[in-house]
Parts: C-alpha cells; structure tokens; sequence
C-alpha cells in the first residue's frame, strides 16, 4: 500500500516576499556598503517562487529599500538603513505569515 501526500503550494503576497529578502538580508548584516549577490536571494525561498524572488527584489530597489552595485562579477545588493519603517514593515509581513 502507497500513501501519497501531496504539499500544497503556499500562497506568498508580494510583501511576504519582500520581507523575506530583507529579513535574510538583515540577519547577514548586509547593510550599505556590505553586499551579497542578487543570485543569492533565492536561495531558502521555496522552488516554486523562486522566480519571483528576483522581480520583487527589482521593486525594492525601485522602493530604495534596496542598494545595488553592478560588479565584474554580477549584481549586489544590500539593504538602505535609512529606509527603517519600510523595511520593518515588510519584515511584519513575512513573520506574520502563517
């Protein structure tokens, strides 16, 4: 006998996803001048949102919630200090998720 579970996809709003970048990004110190790789940002998210990762890690920036630098090497990214309130907020959003 085959018992089959099926994971149900989880729903995540935009804000969830975004929290969830800046939660990341925060508890690795990744302020101002300290970088990580945008293609790093996906990584922890589940695999069917991966996608999106990078789209709303884009509005972020349009939000200048986020910094980017352009490098030989790829894009990096951090996290703007002065952007306090916003960055809470959608950090809200993600640990309110059920």
């Amino acid at each position: 006998m085959f018992i089959w579970t099926l994971k149900m996809a989880e729903i995540w709003a935009d804000e969830e996803i975004k929290g969830k970048i800046l939660h990341k990004l925060t508890r690795l110190g990744k302020f101002s001048h300290n970088h990580t790789s945008i293609d790093n940002l996906p990584k922890g998210f589940p695999p069917e949102i991966r996608k999106m990762v990078k789209d709303m890690a884009k509005e972020l920036e349009k939000e200048n919630i986020l910094f980017s630098k352009p490098t030989s090497y790829g894009k990096q990214v951090s996290v703007n200090p002065s952007q306090k309130e916003k960055i809470l907020f959608y950090i809200n959003k993600f640990l309110e998720k059920d």
